[in-house]
């Protein structure tokens, strides 16, 4: 179950965290992963642990906020049959402590890297006759989150932007979904306590950790599972759905 043999995944922001943890999974289960990242030296670490445990995998370092870049890697991949848009930044501040500045550098990562990929791949799917198309959301797109203002507006986006390519492209073969999820723990995290918590680090963490009813964050390694299962050819009678992958935050946290 659940094999991904034969199949061409592109993974955007494959370099650390969760994108790590979906190319390193999709790669065990057979796939050829393309990491698309803005950081070479976490591209080469992804796909260095994934050929030297047998799988394939190759880097991209491009920035996906140039439609031209984004193009020409998709050029060089050939078409591809799972497409995951992973990669995104943050910005932590309401609407008064969000310049345009910040508005327009989170909306052309989130947002607009989303649509250049998506605007490259999902002709090369409709020639291929079909494929399968993973967004990453969050449950900031769902519930009101302090301090989020640019980020949540730019998870909605994602959203409705997973609804409406659902839609089009029903009777293409080409299946859209996405995930939400609470608080990870990644090495943003980490360096999100440290730089705004100096000496609270520990506090903080168990803090953030316990924000989600169950009590801890999730893993990298949980969010790909899911991701590989919505990805498969198991999963072939869903698309258009949002799952929440968030420990009960949006129906538990009351």
């Amino acid at each position: 179950m659940f094999s991904l043999k034969n199949k061409k995944a592109v993974i955007t922001g494959g370099g650390s965290g969760i994108g790590k943890a979906i190319s390193v999974l999709f790669a065990k289960q057979g796939a050829q992963v393309h990491i698309i990242e803005l950081n070479r030296e976490a591209a080469d670490g992804t796909v260095q642990e994934i050929t030297s445990n047998g799988g394939e995998a190759v880097a991209h370092v491009i920035n996906i906020t140039s439609q031209e870049e984004v193009n020409k890697v998709f050029q060089l991949v050939g078409k591809p049959d799972i497409l995951v848009n992973n990669a995104g930044i943050a910005h932590v501040g309401n609407i008064e402590q969000t310049s345009a500045a910040d508005f327009d550098r989170i909306f052309s990562v989130n947002v607009k890297g989303t649509y250049h990929c998506l605007s490259a791949a999902i002709p090369m799917m409709k020639e291929n006759r079909g494929g399968v198309i993973l967004n990453l959301s969050s449950i900031a797109a769902a519930v009101g989150l302090s301090d989020r203002f640019a980020y949540s507006m730019s998870k909605g986006a994602i959203h409705a932007i997973t609804l409406s390519v659902a839609k089009d492209y029903l009777h293409h073969n080409i299946r859209c979904n996405c995930i939400s999820p609470a608080r990870v723990h990644t090495s943003f995290v980490d360096g999100f306590i440290a730089k705004n918590y100096p000496g609270k680090e520990a506090e903080m963490f168990d803090k953030l950790s316990k924000s989600q009813p169950i009590g801890r964050m999730g893993t990298p390694e949980e969010i790909a599972a899911l991701a590989l299962y919505l990805c498969s050819e198991e999963a072939g009678f869903i698309t258009g759905n949002n799952y929440f992958i968030d420990g009960g935050f949006i129906n538990l946290n009351n």
